[in-house]
């Protein structure tokens, strides 16, 4: 109807989490290009500045635009682009600041996508050039976003690295050659509710509602590093029975390039939670066999090993214990892994019977406390003097250690010195995952040469980002991951 008048429309969209002068300049100068002014948001759902944002509802935000003398219409966009409004809207003016004039400074690069679109309706788009400030950063120091430790931390880091610098890091490590070994692992989340004590018996009764499956272990490590290298190669074990062969490769990167090798009386590793709706564990089943006739398999493995380890820039061991990697095959790892990532895995399955001292050898090593003093058989020290025993041992150049709500270190042998962050994230949706994002993460990071630091920094900020994700349901974007880096750091 607009249209039909002659209207000129401009459109504006964005998250605008706090209404600020920056943002009310942008607007007012919206405005002057035509004769009514839409202005959109992104919905909760789809913000992707980290955990903790958007500070404030879509409705508020909502409410504070349409507030605006300046603003005609706002809408609310289920999308995580412009791309909706615009075809929907087909504004004569599409408005950005002037932070997006350079599309290559776009980390999402949906500038570029929305131009395009703009041009093809017959509209241009046009950029602001006001005074600005930074959302994040007046969130950061003023709202609570995050408590006084973490904010202490970030204020010392930036000081270090941009947001920027740590970015072109990150990107400086996609030529990589990556190796990830370890257990293939099929994680199912059965969702329930529960309806009480059986009438029975002592035990609990719930009610199925639904369920769903994930490609963990070695695969979902695979498909981390998958967003940072151009190729990663996963060498892995399937069962010839119950393989789950098709799910598995549905659920693999385009990048990513199996090596899978088959147990003849073994089913592809499986671990069934049930979980209620708020997405408490209630109970855990195994199928798997752990004491696999592994003959064959181990020395197809081997001479795998033998052939092709040393090809890699980087290899990143998740032990998961399962039966999958054995003596053989760590000592081929071991002698012939040019950077060689390790974590072994503490868990119902190994409990007592798996440790890091399986390990020769390792250049980086990461554990939780629990894996840490379960190596060390060690109840009382402090974890640093526990990762220092632990890094002399192995000869390793880096031990980490995941302390859960109380963040993690880093331990760098020489020059010996220790490193910490606080966790990075607020907000816990389901921990599932989180260390074997911190190992991918940080591990390709130390791989890539890149100081102890960043690597600690960049494996936190990636925990905390999966924390956020129900088990393995998608694997780490590097687009969230840099935009989360840019609200941490933002001045």
């Amino acid at each position: 109807q607009l249209n039909e008048e002659g209207k000129r429309i401009v459109l504006c969209h964005g998250t605008f989490d706090l209404i600020h002068t920056g943002h009310i300049r942008h607007l007012q100068e919206a405005k002057k290009q035509g004769d009514l002014l839409f202005a959109t948001i992104t919905a909760d759902n789809y913000v992707s500045k980290g955990p903790g944002r958007p500070v404030f509802s879509e409705v508020l935000r909502a409410e504070n635009l349409a507030a605006l003398t300046c603003v005609d219409y706002v809408g609310i966009v289920h999308a995580q682009t412009a791309e909706q409004p615009i075809s929907k809207i087909k504004p004569h003016i599409y408005v950005k600041g002037k932070e997006y004039k350079n599309a290559a400074d776009d980390l999402t690069g949906n500038i570029t996508k929305e131009k395009q679109l703009v041009e093809k309706f017959g509209g241009e788009i046009y950029f602001t050039d006001d005074i600005t400030f930074s959302s994040s950063n007046l969130l950061n120091e003023h709202f609570g976003v995050f408590p006084p430790e973490i904010k202490s931390y970030l204020n010392t880091f930036k000081k270090k690295y941009s947001s920027d610098q740590i970015i072109n890091m990150l990107r400086s490590l996609e030529n990589l050659n990556v190796l990830v070994i370890g257990d293939a692992i099929v994680d199912e989340y059965h969702y329930v509710e529960a309806l009480g004590q059986s009438g029975k018996g002592m035990n609990m009764s719930v009610k199925f509602s639904s369920q769903e499956q994930f490609a963990g272990g070695s695969l979902a490590i695979a498909n981390h590093i998958s967003g940072f290298v151009k190729d990663v190669t996963i060498v892995a074990g399937l069962g010839k029975q119950e393989s789950h062969e098709e799910f598995v490769r549905s659920k693999l990167k385009q990048n990513v390039h199996p090596e899978f090798f088959y147990f003849q009386d073994a089913p592809t590793i499986v671990k069934r939670r049930y979980v209620d709706m708020d997405l408490s564990k209630l109970f855990e089943v195994y199928f798997y066999n752990d004491q696999p006739s592994s003959k064959n398999i181990n020395d197809k493995v081997c001479s795998w090993l033998e052939k092709n380890t040393a090809k890699f820039d980087v290899v990143i061991v998740p032990d998961f214990g399962n039966g999958f990697i054995s003596a053989g095959m760590i000592q081929k790892l071991c002698k012939h892994a040019r950077f060689l990532a390790v974590n072994t895995q503490l868990n119902s399955g190994n409990r007592g019977y798996h440790s890091i001292n399986r390990y020769s050898r390792a250049d980086f090593v990461s554990l939780n406390t629990p894996e840490l003093r379960t190596a060390t058989h060690d109840r009382h020290d402090s974890v640093e003097n526990l990762a220092k025993r632990i890094i002399s041992q192995l000869g390793a150049k880096y031990l980490a250690v995941t302390l859960g709500s109380e963040g993690a270190l880093l331990l760098n042998k020489s020059p010996e010195k220790i490193y910490r962050t606080p966790a990075l994230s607020t907000q816990v949706l389901d921990r599932i995952g989180a260390g074997d994002t911190f190992l991918s993460l940080a591990g390709l990071c130390l791989g890539g040469n890149l100081s102890s630091e960043v690597a600690l920094f960049v494996g936190n900020v990636a925990a905390a980002l999966d924390v956020q994700v129900v088990c393995n349901r998608e694997s780490t974007i590097p687009v969230n991951l840099y935009k989360y880096i840019n609200t941490l750091l933002k001045s």
